[in-house]
C-alpha cells in the first residue's frame, strides 16, 4: 500500500463488505414484509454516494476511492448490484454529482483475519497525508478496535464519519446511521415507512 500513497484519493469509504450485505439483507427481508413489495438489489453506486453525502461531501469534482475489505472465500456480494468483486467492482469506476468512485477490494489472507485486516487499513490510511475525509464501516464487532485505532492516531486533521446502524459510543469522529444509505440504494422511499399522520 505504501508505494500507491500518492493515488489516495482525497477521500476514502472503507467498508466491512460482509458486514454491509448482512444489513442490506435483514433490511431487505423487513421491509418486503413491511410494504408487501418485492425489494431489488441494492444500488452499489447509490449507495456510495449517499454514504459520501452522508460523510460530508457536497457536489463537486471529487474523487473518492471506495475499498472494501471482504473475506477471500465471498468471491461476490449477495445483496448489491454490480456484486463480484473480481470482475465488477475492483478497478472500476463512475462518475456523478459528487465526482469519480473509484473501488477496489481487499481479501483476506492467511496472515490477518478480516477484523484486523480492516484495523490496519484504517491505521494505514490516517498516515497517508493526501487523505482528508474518511468514511468507515466496520462490522459492530470491530467497532472498539476502529475507535482505538482512530484515537491511537497521529494525525487529527481529517474529517472521519464512522457509520454504524445505531448510536455508539463516542470517539474522535462524526458518527451517522448506516441504513439510511441502504434504505436509499433498495430503492425505499422515506414516504413509503413514514406512519399515516
Amino acid at each position: 500500500m505504501e508505494q500507491q500513497q500518492a493515488h489516495w484519493a482525497e477521500n476514502i469509504i472503507l467498508a466491512d463488505a460482509e458486514h454491509i450485505d448482512k444489513v442490506t439483507f435483514d433490511l431487505t427481508v423487513n421491509f418486503e414484509r413491511m410494504l408487501g413489495r418485492r425489494i431489488p438489489q441494492a444500488d452499489m453506486s447509490r449507495w456510495a454516494e449517499c454514504i459520501a453525502l452522508d460523510g460530508g461531501l457536497r457536489q463537486g469534482d471529487h474523487q473518492t476511492n471506495v475499498i472494501l475489505i471482504h473475506d477471500k472465500e465471498h468471491s461476490a456480494l449477495s445483496n448489491f448490484t454490480p456484486a463480484s468483486y473480481s470482475q465488477e467492482l475492483s478497478g472500476q469506476a463512475f462518475s456523478g454529482p459528487l465526482g469519480e468512485f473509484i473501488f477496489s477490494s481487499i481479501p483476506t489472507s492467511p496472515l490477518a483475519d478480516k477484523q484486523q485486516l480492516f484495523a490496519d487499513t484504517l491505521a494505514f490510511l490516517l498516515t497517508v497525508s493526501t487523505v482528508k475525509r474518511l468514511m468507515v464501516i466496520p462490522d459492530e464487532n470491530n467497532y472498539q478496535r476502529v475507535r482505538d485505532v482512530i484515537r491511537n492516531a497521529d494525525s487529527t486533521d481529517k474529517h472521519i464519519t464512522v457509520f454504524a446502524m445505531q448510536p455508539m459510543p463516542g470517539g474522535q469522529f462524526a458518527q451517522e446511521i448506516l441504513g439510511f444509505s441502504l434504505l436509499s440504494a433498495l430503492g425505499i422511499n422515506p414516504d413509503e415507512i413514514r406512519p399515516d399522520v
